[in-house]
C-alpha cells in the first residue's frame, strides 16, 4: 500500500495545490493515452509485460478495500434483521406492518439515487465520492441506535437508502474500468462475496454485541447500530487515503503498465477486421447525455432486470429474514444467529469458485440459469416441509445459489454494454430498478405466516421462474444478434462506417459481440 506517496497528492491545503494536482493528473492521462494511441500500437506491443503480475498488483490494491466497503454496506443495511430478534420491534412498539415498512422504504431512495451517483462517480473521482457517501451512511447508522419510535426508524432507513445508493453500482462499475470482460466476474465475486461474509459476520457480531444489553442504559440492539455505524465512519476515513481512481493515474503501475491496462480495455468485445484495426475505438469518450439515454432505451437492460429480480428478491428475503426464519424453526435467538454463519461462508466460497470457472470458459448464462434452478429446489424444500432440518437445508441450498448468481448477472450486463458512460448508467439502472425487488421482498415474510412462511417462499419461487424465462430470452436474443452481425461482417458491412462512427455506436456496432 503506497500510502506515503498518495497522501501528499490527495491533501487539499489550498487552491493552488489542488490545481497543481489536477494538472499533474491531466498530464499523466495525456501521456498514457499518447503511448497507447501511438501509430502501429497493438496488444503485441506490450507482449514483454507480465500480465499476470499486473493483474496481481491491481487485485491487491483494489479488491480488499472494495470488499471491506461492501461488507460494511451490506452489514449496515441488513443488521436490522439481527436487531429485530434482539427486541427492536417490541421496544419501539411497532406492528409487523410498520417493521416491514421500515424495510421497504430503504429501497425506494436506494433505487432513486443510483443513476445520479454513478454519473457523479467519474466527476468527483472514486477516491473521494465512495468514502464521502460511506461517511454519510455511517453517521445515519450510528444515529439509528438512538431512535425512539417507528417514525424515527422510518426516517433513518430513508436516509440510509440515499447514502448507500452509490456504493454497489459505483464499485461494480469502477471494476469495469480496470478489468477486461473475461476477468471481471472473478473480481466482482471477490468484491460481492463480502456480502456473504457480512451475513456470517452480522450473525456473530450481533450475537456478541447483544450481550451489551443494559450498558449505558441502552438495549443490546441499539449497540448493534451504534458500533457498526462508528466502524463504517472509521473505515471511510481510511478509504480517502487508500482508494485509487483510474488506471491512467495508478501510482502503483509504471507508465507502460498503465498504457497497457487502458489499451486492452478499449478494444475488448470488438471483432477486428480489414481496415478497421485497433484505431477504430481509440476515440476518447466525452460525456454526452445521449449515452445516458441510450442506456435507458437499451432492450437488454430491461430484460436483464427481470432476471435481476429473480435473484435479488431471494437475496433480500434471505438477508433480511434468515435469522427470523431459523428462529421460528424452534431455535433460540442466539442459536439462530450462529446458524446463519455456515450458510454465508459456504456461499462466499462458491461465489468465488464459480466466478473463476465462468471467466475461464467465457460464459455467463449457463451458470446463472443453473443457479436459478438450484434456487427453485431450495425454496421448494422450504415450502413443502415442516421438518426444521429440511427447511434449514432448503435455505442453505437457496443461499448457496443466490450469492454466486448475483455477481454473474451484474457482470453479464456490464460485459455487453460498451462505452464508459453508457455502462455506468446501464449498470445503475439495472441495480437501481432491480433493487426495487428488495422493496417487494421486504414484505414477503409476514409475521402472521410464521413459522412456515408459505406465501413468502411461493413469491420467491414466482420471481425465480420469471427470472429463468427472461434469462432464456436474453440468450436467444444475443445468439440471434451475434449471428446477424457475423453475417454482416462477412459481407463487409463494417466498411460502411468510419472508425469514429463504430466507436460512437459502442455495443450497437456491427463489430461488437455480445457475451452469453
Amino acid at each position: 500500500m503506497d500510502t506515503p506517496h498518495e497522501k501528499p497528492e490527495v491533501a487539499e491545503v489550498d487552491d493552488s495545490q489542488t490545481n497543481s494536482l489536477q494538472l499533474r493528473m491531466e498530464n499523466d492521462v495525456g501521456k498514457i493515452e499518447a503511448l497507447g494511441a501511438a501509430p502501429g500500437t497493438t496488444l503485441e506491443s506490450f507482449a514483454h509485460l507480465d500480465q499476470k503480475k499486473i493483474l496481481r498488483k491491481m487485485d491487491m490494491r483494489l479488491i480488499p478495500m472494495l470488499a471491506l466497503l461492501y461488507l460494511l454496506s451490506f452489514l449496515d443495511r441488513g443488521n436490522i434483521g439481527n436487531a429485530k430478534i434482539e427486541g427492536l420491534q417490541e421496544d419501539l412498539r411497532m406492528s409487523s406492518d410498520q417493521y416491514n415498512m421500515c424495510l421497504t422504504v430503504f429501497f425506494f431512495t436506494y433505487a432513486a439515487f443510483e443513476v445520479p451517483s454513478n454519473l457523479l462517480l467519474k466527476k468527483f473521482r472514486p477516491s473521494r465520492w465512495l468514502p464521502l457517501i460511506m461517511v454519510a451512511w455511517g453517521l445515519v447508522m450510528t444515529l439509528m441506535g438512538i431512535v425512539r419510535d417507528f417514525r424515527g426508524l422510518l426516517a433513518a432507513r430513508l436516509f440510509l437508502g440515499i447514502a448507500e445508493a452509490g456504493l454497489f453500482p459505483g464499485c461494480a462499475y469502477y471494476l469495469t474500468m480496470w478489468y477486461c470482460r473475461h476477468e471481471i466476474q472473478l473480481r466482482q465475486a471477490m468484491f460481492f462475496s463480502a456480502a456473504s461474509i457480512a451475513g456470517a459476520f452480522s450473525g456473530l457480531l450481533a450475537y456478541a454485541i447483544a450481550k451489551m444489553d443494559g450498558v449505558g442504559n441502552l438495549e443490546g440492539w441499539r449497540w448493534i447500530f451504534i458500533l457498526e455505524g462508528i466502524a463504517t465512519v472509521i473505515v471511510a476515513i481510511l478509504a480517502f487515503f487508500i482508494l485509487h481512481d483510474f488506471p491512467e493515474t495508478a501510482i502503483f503501475l509504471t507508465e507502460e503498465e498503465r498504457a497497457f491496462v487502458v489499451f486492452r480495455l478499449k478494444y475488448q468485445g470488438q471483432v477486428q477486421k480489414g481496415q478497421h484495426d485497433h484505431t477504430q475505438i481509440a476515440q476518447a469518450e466525452a460525456f454526452e447525455w445521449g449515452y445516458v439515454w441510450a442506456a435507458f432505451k437499451d432492450w437488454q437492460i430491461w430484460v436483464n432486470i427481470f432476471v435481476y429480480w429473480g435473484i435479488v428478491c431471494p437475496l433480500y428475503g434471505i438477508s433480511l429474514f434468515l435469522p427470523t426464519i431459523i428462529r421460528n424453526l424452534g431455535y433460540s435467538s442466539s442459536t439462530a444467529q450462529l446458524m446463519t454463519v455456515p450458510i454465508y461462508v459456504t456461499a462466499a466460497i462458491l461465489a468465488v469458485l464459480v466466478a473463476y470457472l465462468s471467466d475461464r470458459v467465457g460464459k455467463r448464462s449457463p451458470f446463472i440459469i443453473g443457479f436459478l434452478f438450484m434456487m427453485v429446489v431450495g425454496f421448494a424444500m422450504c415450502i413443502s416441509s415442516t421438518n426444521p432440518r429440511v427447511v434449514y437445508g432448503g435455505v442453505f441450498i437457496a443461499a448457496c445459489a443466490i450469492y454466486p448468481a448475483f455477481p454473474g448477472l451484474v457482470t453479464w450486463l456490464s460485459n455487453n454494454l460498451a462505452g464508459s458512460y453508457k455502462r455506468s448508467t446501464g449498470m445503475a439502472v439495472q441495480i437501481g430498478i432491480g433493487n426495487l425487488g428488495g422493496a417487494m421482498a421486504s414484505n414477503f415474510y409476514r409475521a402472521k405466516d410464521s413459522p412456515r412462511y408459505i406465501l413468502g417462499h411461493a413469491l420467491e419461487l414466482g420471481f425465480i421462474s420469471v427470472g429463468i424465462i427472461a434469462a432464456f430470452i436474453l440468450v436467444a436474443a444475443y445468439v440471434m444478434v451475434n449471428k446477424k452481425r457475423g453475417k454482416a461482417l462477412q459481407e463487409g458491412k463494417e466498411f460502411q462506417f468510419t472508425p469514429e462512427q463504430l466507436s460512437h455506436l459502442g455495443d450497437r456496432a456491427v463489430t461488437f459481440r455480445y457475451m452469453y
